[in-house]
């Protein structure tokens, strides 16, 4: 059990690492398609590159547990925005399937802001 609990967040930061390093890198190879989408859901254009960067450090924060607890509430609230602004049309099976991903991977966050980014981090708290 003692080992779950100190490799248990070590895998969860690794697992929301995978999805938003690669989600921000892949931003920058079409910004131009990034940012038309961003703005499909109200919001300006302006945002496109400090949404890639924040995808970005956000993963690299996950990955090295670096100020973890504050990355963590701060991503949580990004994935319930974007989960209400971009993937709220429930009857849709896949924006559906897109909110509620959203959601428990908000609900991961939340759990890293709680209880830190575990023994195996770069923050100790």
């Amino acid at each position: 059990m003692d080992q779950l609990k100190t490799y248990a967040p070590l895998v969860t930061r690794i697992f929301l690492a995978a999805i938003f390093i690669p989600a921000g890198l892949g931003k920058m190879g079409d910004v131009a398609g990034f940012t038309g989408y961003l703005t499909s859901g109200g919001l300006p254009a302006i945002l496109a590159w400090p949404t890639i960067l924040f995808e970005i450090i956000l993963g690299v924060s996950m990955l090295i547990g670096y100020q973890a607890r504050i990355m963590a509430v701060l991503g949580a609230g990004f994935c319930l925005l974007a989960a209400a602004l971009y993937h709220n049309n429930l009857a849709d099976q896949i924006q559906a399937a897109m909110f509620f991903k959203n959601l428990g991977v908000a609900g991961a966050f939340l759990m890293i802001f709680a209880h830190g980014p575990g023994k195996l981090a770069l923050d100790k708290a």
